[in-house]
């Protein structure tokens, strides 16, 4: 059974415009026009998005009569122990809002933190902590982005437990505070 990432098809697209390799094996891009099907972060040229379909499973996407892509090869698998760490993936996507230790989540995945921690960042090279802060902080971004919730509701809302740490990880991964991101964003809606 193919674990399920809930995304809406607005987070998905963002996922393959900004190449996002995190989600690779987790959701495919299939291009109606070219019946061709993609992973996440395929450096191809992006289709229209009315020409786009997503999908969970690469059985389903191949049974909708879609062929895989030559250049992002989403048959195969580039990691080792990669269905691990897609279950892993899949369940920080789902899980996110969740207060999660280490323990939570080798405890989900069936083995022990120490293993999963190893194999983990072998596969990803990041800890499962800091992948699932960049899932948190682009869940943020996607608020800020198109909502006008307050900077504390969206620190709540995508799990932070505090507001310092949310404004402390969102200026590491993104350069910015929170307020700074939405203006940057208000302004290029502007342009």
């Amino acid at each position: 059974m193919v674990a399920r990432v809930n995304l809406t098809f607005e987070e998905m697209w963002e996922k393959i415009i900004a190449c996002d390799s995190k989600y690779d094996g987790l959701f495919f891009t299939a291009v109606k026009t070219t019946k061709i099907y993609c992973r996440p972060s395929c450096r191809s040229r992006k289709p229209k998005k009315v020409n786009v379909e997503f999908f969970h499973d690469i059985h389903e996407v191949e049974k909708a009569g879609y062929r895989a892509c030559k250049r992002c090869q989403p048959k195969s698998d580039h990691a080792p122990h990669i269905e691990l760490v897609r279950k892993v993936i899949s369940f920080l996507v789902n899980q996110y809002k969740q207060k999660l230790e280490l323990q939570d989540i080798a405890d989900h995945a069936g083995v022990s933190a120490y293993y999963l921690e190893r194999q983990f960042k072998q596969a990803t090279s990041e800890t499962p902590r800091s992948y699932l802060e960049k899932i948190r902080i682009d869940k943020a971004a996607h608020l800020l982005k198109n909502t006008d919730r307050t900077n504390l509701e969206i620190c709540y809302e995508v799990g932070f437990q505090t507001p310092s740490n949310f404004y402390k990880v969102f200026r590491r991964l993104r350069n910015c505070s929170p307020s700074e991101y939405r203006a940057l964003i208000r302004e290029e809606k502007q342009h």
